[in-house]
């Protein structure tokens, strides 16, 4: 049988591997090249197996216009224009290649989300090892097979996308050579409640298209990261940020290191206890199979003499036999005395 999974810088992420946690730097460094080299290093010691970047400018993404269809409405970025949030949360391109050595230097794996062709071009020279496709851009199938044809592992996210686009997503990378996917559940809201993730889609997905599953989360917490390994989730991606406070665009939904380093332990938890189907004793159990119920004697009964219903009784511990044989040892005879509080032995007993 053919696998689906997949390999990013010499990580195997999929069926039988621990979950893939990717800390999304986004705009959480604030204008500050330090700040998003310190989330790298943080992100390394959380045990995050990468971080990503985003990589476009604000004229690659948008149109600098102050018409209605450019302006922001309510929620966290009120009051901005599209050109004015991008310019204030993007990553500058000349901080790419220092912020790929820097990850390099902490042994942790760096690729990014590009917004246009321009931004794989970078990225291609870069050498980055995979690419994401977030999930605003996950109809711009032209942007989808350019970037397939790198030829690298990819990642789509899903949000917003209705079943008929994430099929149509998928087609586009595989059409232009992509041999390696990971398709993301993801609610587009920032945050996100937990009662929108629909968690099931995700085992639907997997069957439906045929590719490996994972959760770009939103909400405020990791439980539904963490449940999303329970349904066959492989990757989870979270945005990772040094101080919720600290007023970046992107700051207030993103994770502390604390609340990372819980997001990394439990979701490798969930994974190991998912485990596979297994009906035979536990080796934590062995020790604890002696205080399981057997039969004992709660009367003396000489050599030769009739078990009655008030001479045996099911107890704890666990030497004597099983349970099971109560009914069947009634009326017979023992063929060694036994003596009360002493454990019932089937060879014991005649036929």
């Amino acid at each position: 049988m053919k696998t689906l999974n997949i390999s990013i810088d010499g990580t195997e992420i999929g069926v039988g591997q621990p979950p893939y946690v990717i800390a999304e730097l986004s705009a959480n460094h604030n204008g500050n090249i330090e700040t998003a080299k310190k989330i790298i290093e943080v992100a390394a010691q959380c045990g995050a197996s990468a971080v990503k970047l985003q990589t476009y400018r604000p004229d690659t993404i948008t149109l600098n216009s102050d018409l209605p269809d450019f302006k922001i409405e309510g929620g966290l970025w009120d009051g901005h224009t599209l050109y004015s949030l991008y310019e204030w949360a993007h990553t500058p391109w000349d901080w790419h290649k220092p912020l790929f050595d820097h990850a390099r230097k902490h042994n942790i794996t760096m690729f990014s989300s590009p917004f246009d062709f321009t931004a794989v071009d970078l990225l291609e020279d870069l050498n980055a090892p995979a690419y994401k496709i977030a999930s605003f851009e996950a109809v711009d199938l032209p942007l989808i097979r350019y970037v397939a044809s790198t030829g690298k592992p990819m990642i789509i996210s899903t949000g917003m996308a209705d079943a008929e686009e994430i099929g149509e997503a998928i087609e586009a990378a595989r059409s232009a050579g992509c041999k390696e996917l990971v398709v993301l559940h993801c609610v587009s809201g920032y945050p996100a409640p937990a009662s929108d993730y629909n968690l099931l889609t995700m085992p639907d997905m997997a069957k439906r298209f045929g590719v490996l599953t994972g959760l770009s989360d939103h909400t405020l917490d990791n439980t539904t990261a963490i449940a999303s390994v329970a349904l066959g989730g492989c990757m989870i991606e979270k945005h990772f940020t040094l101080d919720r406070t600290g007023g970046g665009p992107d700051d207030s939904f993103s994770l502390e290191p604390a609340e990372f380093k819980a997001l990394v332990d439990g979701s490798r938890t969930a994974w190991q206890a998912m485990g596979q189907v297994d009906y035979g004793r536990k080796s934590s159990e062995t020790g604890n199979v002696k205080f399981r119920r057997s039969l004992y004697f709660v009367q003396d009964i000489p050599a030769g003499g009739v078990i009655t219903p008030e001479a045996v009784r099911s107890v704890r511990p666990g030497y004597g036999a099983a349970p099971k044989h109560l009914e069947a040892i009634i009326g017979r005879r023992v063929v060694e005395g036994v003596a009360a509080n002493t454990p019932v032995k089937l060879d014991n007993l005649s036929d």
